[in-house]
């Protein structure tokens, strides 16, 4: 895909890894629908791409609300009159272990709450924004791309039943959509990002850190800007679909 002048959603993108990926495929040339919860945060990132020389709008919604994602990708399509892509990044995290215990005695179990909180974002949330997608990108006549965010975690990562499961089903959901989209133009794509070099993760105590990084055969994190660079390659290569590509320095959970 020649990124010049196509029109890419990105959840997620107000901060972060969202924003590093909207950057690069901006400066690639696409307009970015950039959505995120933060309002302030958004139009921060709009004027930032719009400063460089980029197209981009901000939109609100969250992506586990089945109403605000249909009102959001109907809202792209009216004002772009086209939606080429999506990257359905937004995620949490509410990591903990399923049961705790000592001496015999459980000491706390992972809640209801923490599960859901990420089953429902993580998950539930890429469903819905890449079907909306996939729906407006059929309605329109764009051929296009669904780029979803998973993580080394689908593997299973201890102290992240939530996330872990959530990630897994993000991996097997783009081998299907790849299957049952390519009829209709819409490649579907996955990276999964082992430890990236994030806000979250540079808050952790250093002693963590270093722990976490003797894991990793290259032994240091991964940068935002090398997710980024692995999503404008599946956005810009026409013959990848249907696999999920690890950009995780060699770790293998």
């Amino acid at each position: 895909m020649d990124l010049n002048g196509k029109v890419i959603a990105i959840t997620g993108s107000a901060q972060g890894l969202g924003f590093c990926m909207a950057r690069a495929l901006s400066d690639a040339g696409a307009t970015i629908a950039l959505v995120d919860l933060n309002q302030d945060k958004l139009d921060a990132a709009v004027a930032e791409l719009e400063e460089a020389g980029g197209t981009a709008k901000a939109y609100t919604a969250n992506v586990a609300d089945e109403a605000q994602v249909e009102a959001l990708f109907s809202a792209i399509a009216e004002d772009f009159g086209a939606l080429n892509g999506v990257v359905t990044n937004a995620g949490v995290l509410r990591d903990g272990l399923m049961i705790k215990a000592k001496d015999g005695e459980v000491i706390s179990k992972m809640s209801m709450a923490a599960w859901q909180t990420v089953i429902d974002v993580n998950l539930t949330g890429v469903f819905l924004c890449a079907r909306e997608a996939a729906a407006k990108m059929i309605e329109l006549g764009c051929e296009g791309v669904i780029l979803n965010i998973s993580s080394v975690s689908r593997a299973g990562n201890m102290g992240q039943s939530n996330y872990s499961a959530a990630k897994a089903g993000v991996a097997a959901m783009t081998v299907v959509w790849a299957r049952e989209l390519a009829r209709y133009g819409i490649r579907c794509m996955g990276i999964a990002p082992g430890f990236i070099s994030t806000e979250m993760v540079a808050s952790m105590k250093p002693e963590a850190l270093d722990k976490m990084k003797a894991q990793i055969p290259l032994r240091r994190l991964g940068t935002p800007e090398e997710i980024a660079h692995t999503a404008r390659f599946i956005f810009e290569n026409d013959y990848l679909t249907g696999r999920i590509i690890e950009t995780d320095g060699g770790i293998r959970l």
